[in-house]
């Protein structure tokens, strides 16, 4: 499959701006800001942003075509790195936070390769063509931070601009490979007409409880992936072990797609997802048993692979829930959800900890994980029935 290794490449190189922005941005961001309390608004605003325009994404590409719409998210990302590179050249803190958003509309447009690589494969191969994209995330976890410590004095005395140039230059990358993917034509009009209305369509149990899978393993990794280098540096950890942690976390988080779509395709993606949500359930209690390096990499190595099973079996089970006309309006949705709840997460998670400490960041995402969890085992078990 040509195409989903090309798809695959894109994720790598579109994760990788990510990852390096992510890397950087909350210390520029501290650098720039008027006001300590404003450091991390950037993040912030990126992450708004990639739920803001879900909707508005998935709409385009239903119209004009995949193509049109991963063109127009490279533009984005080619952009967010321009202005975000002029800020920091310029001192300019709101002309970084404009630059960090724009990165927030790129990264949801990175999202939806792994729905393109679904429609290329054809309804026998989803799963794994889902999965293997996903392994884009792997080069990711290593290039990105990688070129964050490259980049750093690349236009030195000014520090950190050579990152936002590196990723303009990997979105470039993206907006060329992107053309040479055999993408379905879009729809005509009257062919979009045709589809059932939103309403009924989200009443389907498999599709609500790949909605909430989805949406709960983002909200659960994210609550406890980013208090872990708080709670590490509060346990008196060094900053580079808790950075080697969340490196490891973002290997357990994507190198499991060389075989979930495998695993998926034998066995199902209800019990995949519920494995998955087993795992999660697991890190929180190795974190809740101690504060050492190990328990700290233990658990996050678990949820990466948690998060793992359920993103990618909610995302493969979601795609039997809608037809071709029917893909737009429930792709908007159900990336709305997910990415909403990230903003959410992201947002909350500095305040749970700093309120009440770490033990209750990882009580918090029992209860949710738990009914994740049984919510396949229960559709799989009325579906045979």
């Amino acid at each position: 499959m040509p195409s989903v290794a090309i798809l695959a490449v894109c994720q790598a190189l579109g994760m990788s701006c990510l990852a390096l922005s992510i890397t950087i941005t909350a210390l520029v961001g501290s650098s720039l800001a008027p006001t300590p309390a404003l450091a991390t608004l950037p993040l912030a605003l990126q992450f708004v942003a990639t739920a803001a325009m879900t909707i508005p994404a998935s709409l385009l590409m239903g119209r004009y075509g995949r193509r049109a719409g991963f063109t127009l998210g490279s533009l984005l990302g080619i952009a967010g790195g321009v202005v975000s590179c002029l800020a920091v050249f310029k001192a300019d803190y709101w002309l970084f936070c404009l630059g960090a958003a724009f990165l927030g509309g790129f990264a949801t447009h990175v999202a939806l390769y792994r729905f393109a690589a679904a429609d290329v494969a054809g309804a026998g191969h989803r799963s794994k063509a889902i999965s293997y994209v996903m392994v884009g995330g792997v080069v990711a976890a290593i290039l990105g931070p990688e070129l964050a410590k490259w980049s750093k004095e690349l236009f030195a005395p000014v520090l950190f601009a050579g990152g936002y140039a590196a990723v303009s230059v990997l979105a470039f990358g993206t907006l060329v490979l992107v053309q040479f993917v055999a993408l379905p034509a879009p729809l005509s009009l009257h062919e979009r007409g045709k589809g059932r209305p939103l309403r009924e369509i989200i009443r389907q149990p498999p599709l609500i409880v790949a909605v909430l899978c989805a949406m709960v393993a983002y909200g659960a990794m994210n609550l406890v992936m980013v208090s872990t280098p708080l709670a590490m540096v509060a346990c008196a950890h060094p900053f580079e072990t808790a950075a080697f942690v969340i490196q490891w976390h973002v290997v357990g988080m994507y190198a499991p797609s060389f075989f979930t779509g495998h695993i998926i395709h034998r066995v199902g993606a209800e019990r995949v997802i519920a494995v998955g949500g087993a795992l999660v359930l697991g890190c929180a209690a190795i974190n809740l048993t101690g504060v050492e390096v190990l328990q700290f990499w233990g658990a996050l190595v678990l949820l990466g692979i948690g998060w793992n099973f359920m993103f990618v079996g909610g995302t493969a089970l979601l795609t039997e829930t809608y037809r071709v006309e029917e893909q737009s309006r429930v792709q908007a949705f159900n990336e709305f959800m997910v990415f909403g709840t990230t903003a959410v997460t992201a947002l909350a998670s500095g305040a749970i900890f700093s309120g009440f400490g770490w033990q209750a960041v990882n009580i918090g995402i029992i209860a949710p994980v738990l009914v994740a969890t049984l919510a396949p085992l229960w559709l799989h078990r009325r579906q045979t029935a």
